[in-house]
């Protein structure tokens, strides 16, 4: 499985070229699903959403970086749906892009949908942005919950054996200091990841690349 697990997507040329090496061919060749459904558990969702989707959010570039294609896979709507009307494109897809938005609410959609089953199986490159990179560790960590509908806790899906904290020293976000992400680090039960929005970690069976041009830290536990 192919993983580009980022904070706020395809922010600079490194994070970008990864990319492009790891697709295996240009970008205007590939086939791309974006998925929104994290975002709809933060205010302004919806508008966020339509941001994300119609690439209109530059802090976060994803949706906008000129694919062949790009269809829209909501998770919520999954399971109530004939799985042959999703499932294939799932499966032709040369890429999976994740919104950020809630963690916990996309672990929950994510099993929910039946998706978290389909993804070691998939030929496509999984590109996560904030939350969307933060649910393939084991646990997500206590500070990042904040919807409380699941039962799961912090539960991630645990395709990666290590965790995230995203916007490291993100000027906007005042929490998400070094000092904050050493906190973190220190309850949490596997190795974690503290990075800046110029940051990625690509994940290629199981081996672990930081691409970066800003900073970021590793924790052990």
């Amino acid at each position: 499985m192919k993983l580009l697990l980022t904070s706020a997507g395809i922010k600079n040329t490194s994070i970008h070229n990864t990319l492009v090496d790891m697709l295996g061919k240009p970008i205007d060749e590939c086939n791309a699903l974006c998925i929104p459904t994290a975002i709809y558990a933060i205010p302004n969702g919806p508008v966020l959403a339509w941001n994300f989707i119609s690439g209109q959010e530059p802090r976060c570039p994803m949706c906008e970086l000129g694919w062949k294609s790009l269809g829209v896979l909501e998770l919520t709507a999954l399971p109530s749906i004939k799985k042959e009307y999703w499932l294939p494109m799932v499966q032709e897809a040369d890429v999976l892009l994740v919104n950020g938005g809630d963690p916990v609410y996309l672990n929950y959609w994510m099993r929910q949908s039946g998706l978290a089953d389909l993804l070691p199986s998939l030929r496509a490159v999984y590109v996560g942005l904030s939350a969307g990179s933060m649910v393939m560790a084991p646990n997500i960590g206590e500070d990042f919950i904040n919807w409380t509908q699941s039962a799961d806790g912090d539960q991630g899906l645990g395709i990666v054996d290590f965790a995230i904290f995203p916007h490291l020293d993100h000027e906007d976000l005042p929490t998400n200091t070094m000092a904050d992400a050493e906190q973190w680090a220190a309850n949490m039960p596997a190795p974690g990841y503290a990075i800046d929005d110029e940051t990625a970690i690509k994940v290629i069976d199981g081996a672990i690349e930081v691409v970066s041009e800003g900073h970021w830290k590793l924790f052990t536990p």
